[in-house]
């Protein structure tokens, strides 16, 4: 099984169902900060890519939500500047394989990379890329560090 570097927001709760369901597939994680690591424009980079800019924001950020960043306007260097302001603005989990990373956690692509499931096994399709929080009323915008 692969050990895997594992950027989260810590006690964000889509993160704790991503990180059981790679400990059950039985990799080791290294869990980081995603607010406190000290990231690197060329570090950020590496993980996202050929994504289009959009898909590097975490959408359940509050400037994003209200508007005062709008990811489909921003040009890679200016969104690379916000998110080191304001790592919060980086969509999670960012994770790191050897040299591969990946951010969001699309299961299917998170199985297709290092293994998810067992092949006979039933998957389960939960919503893990997007904040259950969101329009529930209730605030996950205050960093638990």
């Amino acid at each position: 099984m692969a050990r895997v570097i594992f950027y989260e927001k810590p006690g964000c709760i889509n993160n704790g169902k991503q990180k059981a369901l790679l400990r059950a597939a039985g990799h080791d994680l290294a869990e980081r900060s995603i607010l406190t690591h000290p990231w690197t424009a060329e570090e950020l980079v590496a993980f996202f890519g050929a994504l289009p800019v959009r898909e590097w924001f975490n959408r359940a950020a509050p400037r994003v939500k209200n508007g005062e960043v709008v990811p489909e306007r921003m040009e890679p260097d200016s969104a690379i500047a916000a998110m080191l302001e304001e790592p919060l603005l980086i969509r999670r989990p960012l994770m790191q394989s050897g040299e591969r990373r990946m951010v969001g956690f699309d299961q299917d692509a998170v199985h297709a990379w290092i293994g998810l499931w067992p092949e006979e096994a039933p998957r389960h399709r939960e919503d893990l890329q997007h904040c259950p929080r969101t329009g529930t009323g209730e605030n996950c915008t205050e960093p638990s560090i």
